[in-house]
């Protein structure tokens, strides 16, 4: 079936399926149960139960991210509300995510509290990010520069590897899949004593499919091979204090079509390191210090290019507690270098900028009323002074009911490569971010609904436009006016007997507001649905994903089909510690487009082994 086949009509009728279905979600009527009560630390920077968190987040553990059996990052991350992304072929590939409609640079991304970014691009290389080596992710979607600075516009987006703890715990997986995908983790961690470790590497390869369509690309198969180490160790020299030191190192060679004359290849490489001090002082005061730097790279092949991101980072928190009150201050610092490629036509930049900042936070339990403000004071070596702001209120209204209204300030500021290389321009300008919204929670026994207003707009958008003002003839960055992102989140989970169900519906309004289009590769409608059972000693269960209608260019002259995707999947314990599950990806074997010209995978089979010392 072909990609324009499907028709705008199909996924409009497959988002009301479930929506319907997403309904039975909303049966909420006592407390949530601890499963579904998670402490987290994006919100704020500080622990706090994600049921007293004012922000829309989301919280993965190692169970769901092995549930989902997907490769990559921005695979997972589209199966939550309000989030989708756009590749350009295979997961090895160009990936871009797209918070509540937000640009992919506009979501700032940790791994262990380490920054990652691109100072090239713009945001994180989404497609170097080592799924296999991590245990949790949480996702905050809104802005949250007056906790993180610069980049937070759209969302905050934390990825956490395994701390050990208890006896010595092997762990070992194996897949084998579709177009000779196969992949191997293996892993150890424990603690002994006043010392917990871990220790895991994984490595994969697929053949791929052919990415580019299109009839001046090369037919090949463009396939990818990854691999990936990780070491932790942590210490606790005195009651209440932590040392910990983690590092990361990735590899990525993945093909793509460039050229039909040749066979294009691009290697990346991420590399992190952190070193941190938890000092607890008391049972209401404690100093986070951690040191920590990322090392992003890209190369390809034939056609050469190569740029590289080193990004260091520095904090020193403090949080002291005061009855049902909590401050928090801060001072970070932030030091970017970019080197990028000399070619034929274009000399090689090199440049370095920091961001040096002081951030303060309050937030208060008054009985049934909640109060959270943050104020942060950034110092850019070229942009001067910017400080953003944000206030969130909380009201307990009843039993298992809360409401939740906020409004914060944010920036971005441009890259390197956006201001200085063939198609920079020096005088462009940070963009700038206001968001407000407005929020409905129910929780009660095993079920749960939200419900999400929200607007976020961004003054000074940073898009590639025509010729003009730089030495390229393709094509110059340029600021605009005006972008405004809003919508609509619904989003549910309940339990009936064996049976889970989650569901979530997104309306989406992303657009230039100078030009009045829609913001390029991104629906206005959104959909997720997922069904879980137990049957004898099998675990069950169906996945959905929906999208409507989007334009790959901002002219809105080159419109992609929406689409809807359905998966499978299925496990059954084989023996204590070992477990086999199985999966089948885009049942109906749709085909669709995540960027004009560019193929996606159609439907895959895929077997694991899990095994783990009991």
């Amino acid at each position: 079936m072909s990609t324009h086949a499907l028709g705008p009509t199909a996924p409009v009728r497959t988002t009301a399926a479930l929506t319907a279905l997403s309904l039975l979600a909303f049966t909420a009527t006592a407390q949530t149960p601890a499963s579904l009560d998670p402490v987290i630390v994006t919100a704020s920077r500080s622990p706090q139960p994600l049921s007293a968190v004012l922000a829309e987040v989301s919280v993965l553990d190692r169970a769901a991210i092995e549930r989902a059996g997907v490769a990559s990052v921005a695979d997972l991350l589209a199966q939550l509300p309000g989030i989708e992304f756009a590749r350009n072929g295979g997961p090895g590939t160009a990936t871009s995510v797209f918070i509540r409609g937000a640009e992919t640079r506009h979501a700032a991304v940790y791994l262990d509290g380490v920054r990652i970014d691109s100072q090239s691009t713009g945001g994180a290389m989404w497609e170097q990010l080592p799924l296999d080596q991590i245990e949790r992710i949480e996702v905050l979607r809104g802005p949250a520069a007056a906790v993180y600075g610069s980049d937070a516009v759209g969302g905050v987006v934390q990825l956490f590897t395994h701390r050990g703890k208890g006896p010595a715990r092997p762990t070992a997986a194996l897949t084998a899949g579709s177009r000779n995908t196969a992949q191997a983790r293996a892993g150890v961690s424990g603690a002994s004593g006043s010392i917990d470790y871990a220790l895991s590497a994984s490595q994969g390869r697929s053949d791929g499919f052919n990415a580019r369509i299109a009839p001046t690309a090369n037919p090949d198969r463009d396939g990818w091979r990854r691999g990936a180490l990780h070491a932790r160790v942590g210490l606790d020299p005195a009651p209440r204090h932590h040392l910990d030191a983690s590092l990361l190192a990735t590899s990525l060679r993945a093909q793509y079509d460039g050229s039909r004359a040749s066979d294009d290849v691009s290697h990346h490489s991420l590399r992190t390191a952190a070193l941190g001090w938890q000092a607890g002082w008391s049972e209401s005061s404690a100093t986070r210090v951690q040191a920590g730097e990322s090392r992003s790279t890209q190369e390809t092949v034939p056609t050469f290019y190569r740029t590289e991101t080193t990004l260091r980072n520095f904090l020193i928190q403090h949080e002291q507690r005061i009855g049902t009150q909590q401050l928090t201050a801060a001072l970070e610092r932030r030091e970017d270098r970019l080197d990028n490629s000399s070619t034929a036509f274009a000399p090689t930049l090199v440049g370095r900028r920091s961001q040096d900042a002081l951030a303060l936070g309050w937030r208060g339990e008054f009985g049934a009323r909640s109060l959270q403000a943050h104020l942060r004071h950034d110092r850019d070596s070229e942009f001067g002074a910017r400080s953003t702001g944000s206030l969130a209120w909380g009201w307990r209204l009843a039993p298992g009911w809360r409401a939740t209204a906020a409004a914060a300030t944010s920036f971005r500021a441009p890259t390197l490569y956006q201001r200085f290389s063939e198609y920079g321009v020096a005088t462009l300008v940070p963009e700038s971010g206001r968001n407000v919204e407005l929020g409905i929670r129910h929780a009660v026994n095993r079920s749960e609904w939200s419900a999400t207003l929200w607007r976020n707009t961004v003054n000074d958008l940073l898009v590639f436009g025509p010729a003009g003002p730089c030495v390229s003839i393709l094509g110059c960055y340029q600021n605009v006016g005006r972008a405004r992102m809003q919508g609509l989140t619904l989003a549910g989970r309940t339990t009936i007997a064996s049976l889970t169900l989650r569901g979530s519906l997104d309306w989406h309004d992303p657009r230039n507001l100078q030009t009045g289009k829609q913001l390029a590769r991104r629906a206005r409608r959104l959909a997720t649905f997922g069904a879980d059972t137990m049957w004898a000693d099998w675990s069950l269960g169906v996945e959905a994903r929906a999208a409507g209608p989007r334009f790959e260019n901002a002219a809105n002259t080159q419109r992609l089909a929406g689409y809807a995707l359905v998966n499978l999947v299925a496990s059954r314990p084989l023996r204590p510690g070992l477990l086999i599950e199985g999966r089948i990806d885009n049942v109906g074997d749709k085909q669709y487009e995540l960027a004009r010209s560019y193929a996606t995978a159609g439907r895959a089979v895929q077997l694991t082994m899990r095994w783990a010392l009991p």
